[in-house]
């Protein structure tokens, strides 16, 4: 099929796009290697984004692929509700030997949506299972993103993705964004902003430490904007969700598989949740997969009863699918061999000087980065989000690279093979793309 009419195009609803636009002018991908897209008209697109924050070991792996292959000849399906396989357990295993300490048991998903929603209602259940049956409140945060079940957009503090949807879950609390006006153009962590914590001793103060059953933040905010976390920030939260036990939970979904440079963001901050969603870059982007870490002392609250009674009436009919755990078993594999979980650490300075070379232009209201996570953030102008969506329209048909907007900020997350070189021809193109704005 070459859908290059309109009506060709009529039948797929496209998720978060403007579905005229886009069929007014299609973008068609057609393959992937390496760092590199190829559109249906024979170019090369380099991949800013790794496709959606998932592709972090770069596209066309042909070692994912032979796995894959494999185990849908060997066991396309199996279910893990009271029968398994070995996979998911070996998946589950090699994943712990990862994670922050303490999390060390896995509940598999098949996105980051699902993982989001899981790890509500695993909070929720713990709470129960122990007693405190009246805490069952939750607080997110504005600008987070946690997907988009029922769960997931009411403890998320993105307005359009709320508002279409009715009165969501009850008992859901925002605590301020993350951010202080004058930590623009921070390279990092900003200095200042970690006060901002406090405001959840507020909502203690007024709803009762016994009502609230957790807290989630996404520890670095990236589908909001790539929203670093203030210094101190994240720490502060978890001494006083702690002091007034309230579980916290790290939505890793795009932090997850060295995107801020160790395996996870709760390592290099040194701040472990008791519970952590995780998806996108588990199995590279292959399959789609997900997972739910939990602390041991979460899981063993629910092992208390008769043996032969289910622990947890909750899950999926693809949790631990075979083929997904093989891709993501081949992934693991990969960024160990590599060592990519480094790789946002060893070009973090070289990314965030390129990246912050863009200040030149006076329509850059702001730029911030993390490992290799980067925004550049426009004024507004007249039409909000039609800066935005420019640079992202210019960089795609005349520079030849994929970036991501959102609103008016382009936002990037390139895969973890990427190197200097692609480095400056990424950061080229979206110079010459902001060029357009003049």
């Amino acid at each position: 099929m070459n859908p290059n009419t309109s009506s060709e195009l009529d039948a797929f609803w496209m998720p978060f796009t403007a579905n005229r636009q886009y069929k007014a002018e299609p973008r068609m991908l057609v393959s992937a290697k390496g760092m590199y897209y190829h559109s249906e008209d024979g170019r090369a697109i380099i991949d800013g984004t790794a496709g959606l924050w998932c592709v972090n070991a770069g596209h066309g792996r042909s070692q994912i692929a032979e796995a894959v292959s494999a185990q849908v000849s060997q066991l396309d399906y199996a279910p893990t509700f009271q029968m398994g396989h070995p996979l998911p357990f070996e998946l589950a295993q090699r994943l712990i030997e990862l994670s922050p300490r303490g999390l060390d048991k896995v509940f598999f998903t098949n996105s980051g949506s699902e993982s989001v929603d899981t790890a509500l209602k695993i909070a929720l259940a713990y709470h129960r299972a122990r007693g405190s049956n009246g805490k069952t409140r939750f607080v997110g945060r504005e600008k987070g993103y946690h997907g988009t079940g029922f769960g997931g957009i009411s403890v998320g503090g993105l307005d359009n993705n709320r508002r279409s949807f009715g009165s969501l879950l009850p008992g859901v609390d925002h605590l301020k964004h993350a951010w202080l006006p004058g930590s623009e153009f921070t390279r990092g962590l900003p200095e200042q902003g970690a006060e901002l914590a406090d405001e959840l001793l507020d909502i203690i103060a007024l709803h009762g430490a016994e009502s609230i059953a957790a807290v989630i933040v996404e520890p670095l905010a990236g589908s909001g904007g790539v929203w670093v976390p203030p210094q101190g920030y994240l720490k502060r939260l978890r001494e006083i969700s702690q002091a007034h036990d309230i579980l916290l939970i790290f939505d890793e979904v795009i932090t997850g598989f060295g995107r801020v440079g160790k395996a996870f963001a709760a390592t290099r901050f040194d701040v472990i949740p008791d519970i952590m969603s995780i998806a996108k870059g588990l199995t590279n982007g292959a399959i789609p997969m997900g997972a739910v870490f939990i602390q041991n002392n979460l899981y063993t609250a629910f092992m208390q009863g008769p043996p032969e009674v289910i622990e947890l009436f909750h899950g999926y009919t693809y949790s631990g699918h075979p083929v997904a755990a093989a891709a993501g078993l081949a992934t693991l594999d990969i960024y160990a061999q590599e060592n990519l979980f480094d790789k946002a650490l060893h070009l973090e300075d070289y990314w965030a000087e390129s990246i912050h070379s863009l200040r030149e232009f006076d329509v850059v209201k702001d730029i911030r980065n993390l490992g290799l996570t980067g925004a550049v953030e426009f004024h507004p102008g007249a039409s909000p989000g039609k800066r935005g969506y420019q640079v992202f329209h210019h960089a795609y048909w005349k520079q030849d690279a994929l970036v991501r907007c959102t609103a008016d900020t382009i936002s990037l997350s390139p895969p973890l093979i990427i190197e200097e070189g692609e480095i400056d021809q990424l950061i080229h193109a979206l110079r010459e793309s902001i060029k357009s704005l003049y």
